[in-house]
């Protein structure tokens, strides 16, 4: 892998919004996605790879949030795109997580790496802001569900930051996996493809993408697998990483192929704080 975003051992694991946590009854608490009670609780596993998503304010302001309203996941209601920072800052996830600002995760684990799922075209530019501030180019790796937007952020961010395959790039390596010499198809330049196993009815992964994937230089991550079962014959096949919110089984399950705690960097030190407070 020509990128630092992904110079670490693989398997690797990557914690899906943060992934679950659990209260003391052994209940999931999935409503506390992208919080930073989430994200601690992974890094405090021994994950090394944070997947999030971001959506920029009114005023520019970059938020670690799935939706594009606050409505489904927060006390508060409204599109993020046309509320101020101030009024995000008010909304509570869970019943008591603030919403938190990108900026504030690159902070606050700066051994972490960030798997950013680019939600908004209004997320550009100040995403490219977010990691000037932050000096956190070369752990980052960027991605959209639109093409169009995934390719504005190439274009806006140059080579500095890794990218994974947007849609458009998936169904072309999909494509050049069926023979050799449909190989020149493939994208080049994209550091990871990050796909599901089936799509509509569909079927994306299959061993001949995995191998035409190495072949060019890419990691295959899959997502969103919380089966262990199924997590073990991925491993199998040979994909790179996994994305999952079930991260204690992703643990088990990779604990039990001598591969966690993850290699290759300093253990990811705590928060500065766990209270909230440097989430404005």
């Amino acid at each position: 892998m020509t990128h630092r975003y992904l110079d670490l051992p693989v398997p690797i694991g990557l914690a899906h919004r943060g992934g679950w946590l659990f209260d003391a009854a052994g209940n999931a608490r999935t409503e506390l996605e992208n919080t930073a009670a989430a994200f601690q609780h992974a890094v405090d596993l021994g994950y090394l790879y944070l997947e999030t998503d971001v959506h920029a304010t009114r005023d520019g302001v970059l938020v670690a949030f799935h939706d594009e309203t606050l409505d489904r996941a927060t006390d508060r209601s409204g599109a993020i795109a046309d509320l101020p920072s101030t009024e995000v800052a008010r909304a509570r996830v869970g019943g008591g997580e603030p919403v938190p600002l990108l900026e504030d995760l690159l902070d606050a684990w700066p051994q972490a790496r960030f798997n950013i799922d680019v939600k908004a075209d209004g997320a550009v530019e100040p995403l490219a802001g977010v990691l000037d501030r932050t000096g956190a180019w070369d752990r980052v790796c960027l991605g959209s569900f639109d093409q169009a937007r995934l390719d504005r952020v190439r274009r806006t961010m140059g080579p500095r930051v890794a990218t994974s395959c947007g849609p458009v790039d998936v169904a072309r390596l999909r494509v050049a996996s069926l023979h050799p010499a449909l190989r020149p198809l493939a994208r080049r330049g994209v550091q990871c493809v990050q796909i599901p196993m089936r799509m509509h009815g569909f079927p994306v992964l299959s061993r001949d993408l995995i191998a035409t994937a190495h072949r060019l230089g890419m990691q295959v991550h899959v997502w969103t697998v919380n089966d262990t079962g199924v997590m073990a014959r991925l491993l199998d096949a040979g994909v790179d990483g996994i994305v999952t919110d079930n991260t204690t089984g992703l643990r088990d399950v990779l604990r039990a192929r001598g591969a966690w705690p993850p290699a290759g960097g300093d253990p990811v030190p705590p928060a500065d704080d766990q209270d909230g407070s440097r989430t404005r």
